[in-house]
């Protein structure tokens, strides 16, 4: 029996073509092992996101190389849309995957090692297109998650913004949904396997359903999964601020199971600087966006991603940054240094900004983001909330059980009793 791994890098929508490439390998009679054992096929799913996940995609696939230097090496995904063939097959890979074609996997592995054999040399392949010209949803399903408290579903791929800073759309292709009935069937069966909750998550959401028939959007994939009995929680990945209307947030409240959880989308908290960025939307959107959520839900979780150093950002319009996200009062921010993609507009903007002061913001900002963390969570003291246990730990001598309230607040339990995948009452006390 041959031997796999896959090491997987960046977002959610990553993960979870990993593990639709982790059943395809088991179905296909492969053993699946760490990254960092010996195996006969090394998989590196990449990222391209910024220019550190294009170092890492690269380290990790001349890693998968020393380890077995007459191994199948395999590079998936986004960095390999964005990097020349030959570039990969130099650096020892011997069969690149390009996004759209991950469900070819098991075909094309099969394929390599027939040619192989029967040719006795080691040989090198590539299977990647022009992904500008995707226009149907790539078919990748879980028959089951790994975990069962939370699984996260893929629903949607592609985006259409074309942000300033951003090379997703490039290597991801136009925004593409993934048909409803699907949708459904992949949560129920996740509900079999026992999972109390899902996560549906895709490359741009807020985009789900414009390619499919009058009717079929993300409310109502959250309203059909709202319909299966076992599943207890649903939650949301990220949003672009104008999915949020007060139709939609109006028909979520309605849902008990639905989790007020936003994760909204603001990279910056300066108007000029959103519009260099490219985003269809000013802070006094956002902000109005934000009140809308809290006009329907008592201590909504909102979070969200801010990018310091994009080219240009004065010192004036960092501190509106700062300003407002003081002002929103976030849950928790996600703070990124701007990293020049070569091909989007923002890489050829004048007014670079340097990397000292673009760790200078950061540091500062993830300081503040920590101070608005800890004040929303002290919202929760003396309250008591449902708590979805996931794991348990040792902590102070104790043994705790661990999970997350429908605000994805993370909260232990002292308790020697093994509560994993239960929702129980807690009062927090601290």
């Amino acid at each position: 029996m041959r031997k796999a791994t896959i090491h997987n890098l960046g977002c959610k929508v990553n993960s979870y073509e990993a593990k639709a490439m982790e059943e395809m390998l088991e179905k296909e009679g492969y053993y699946l092992v760490s990254f960092d054992q010996f195996a006969d096929v090394y998989i590196v799913n990449t990222c391209t996101v910024t220019n550190i996940a294009d170092r890492k995609s690269r380290q990790m696939l001349s890693k998968a190389r020393k380890r077995n230097p007459k191994g199948v090496v395999i590079a998936v995904g986004c960095y390999v849309q964005s990097v020349d063939t030959g570039r990969l097959f130099d650096a020892g890979v011997d069969l690149v995957i390009g996004n759209d074609n991950k469900h070819k996997l098991a075909d094309l592995l099969r394929e390599y090692w027939q040619e192989r054999e029967e040719k006795q040399t080691e040989n090198r392949k590539s299977e990647v297109k022009d992904i500008s010209q995707s226009f149907a949803y790539e078919p990748l399903e879980i028959s089951k998650t790994t975990r069962r408290t939370r699984g996260e579903i893929k629903i949607q791929d592609g985006c259409e913004q074309y942000c300033a800073y951003c090379i997703v759309p490039y290597v991801r292709g136009p925004a593409r949904s993934r048909p409803l009935k699907d949708v459904v069937e992949e949560a129920i069966n996740f509900a079999q396997n026992g999972c109390k909750e899902v996560v549906l998550t895709g490359i741009n959401l807020s985009l789900y359903g414009r390619d499919l028939k009058a009717g079929e959007d993300l409310l109502l994939v959250v309203q059909k999964i709202h319909e299966i009995d076992s599943i207890e929680r649903i939650r949301l990945g990220s949003l672009e601020p104008r999915t949020i209307t007060k139709g939609f947030v109006d028909a979520l409240a309605s849902l008990p199971k639905f989790c007020p959880h936003f994760h909204l989308s603001l990279q910056s908290g300066s108007d000029t600087v959103l519009r260099r960025m490219n985003r269809d939307y000013s802070t006094t959107v956002y902000k109005e966006k934000c009140d809308l959520i809290r006009d329907f839900f008592e201590n909504p979780g909102i979070t969200t991603d801010i990018i310091v150093g994009f080219p240009g950002e004065t010192e004036d319009e960092y501190e509106e940054t700062k300003a407002f996200v003081n002002r929103i009062g976030f849950s928790e921010i996600h703070v990124f240094f701007y990293s020049p993609r070569q091909g989007t507009e923002a890489a050829a903007m004048e007014n670079q900004i340097s990397s000292q002061v673009k760790s200078k913001r950061s540091k500062e900002l993830i300081a503040l983001g920590e101070k608005k963390k800890l004040e929303y969570r002290k919202m929760f003291v003396g309250k008591t909330v449902e708590v979805l246990i996931e794991d348990e730990m040792w902590q102070d001598g104790q043994h705790q059980q661990v999970g997350y309230t429908k605000e994805y607040i993370k909260v232990a339990i002292k308790s020697e009793e093994n509560l994993k995948n239960s929702i129980v009452l807690v009062e927090m006390t601290k």
